[in-house]
C-alpha cells in the first residue's frame, strides 16, 4: 500500500488530501506512480507539470526515486516567494 499525500494546489484542485493506493508491481519508481495518477485523467492531470515537487518518507527526492510497497509519498507544487 502506498500513502499517497497531497499539498498546496494539488489537495485544492483535486479535492483529496491523502489516499492509500494498493501497491502494484509497475510501481517501480515516483515517475510511475504519478504517471498512473495522471492517468485518472480529468483534474489529476493537474501532476503532469515539470516543476512538480516530491518526497518519499518526509524526504526531498526526484521522480526518479525507488518506490517500495509502504511508502510515504507526498506530491506538491514548487513553492515560490520573495
Amino acid at each position: 500500500m502506498i500513502q499517497l499525500q497531497l499539498f498546496a494546489r494539488y489537495r485544492e484542485t483535486l479535492g483529496v488530501e491523502h489516499e492509500q493506493i494498493p501497491w502494484r508491481d509497475d510501481f517501480t519508481d515516483l515517475r510511475s506512480l504519478r504517471d498512473a495518477l495522471v492517468k485518472r485523467g480529468d483534474a489529476w492531470q493537474v501532476l503532469d507539470e515539470t516543476q512538480l515537487m516530491c518526497a518519499r518518507n518526509q524526504t526531498m527526492c526526484s521522480l526518479d526515486e525507488r518506490l517500495e510497497d509502504g511508502d510515504e509519498i507526498a506530491f506538491f507544487p514548487p513553492v515560490t516567494g520573495g
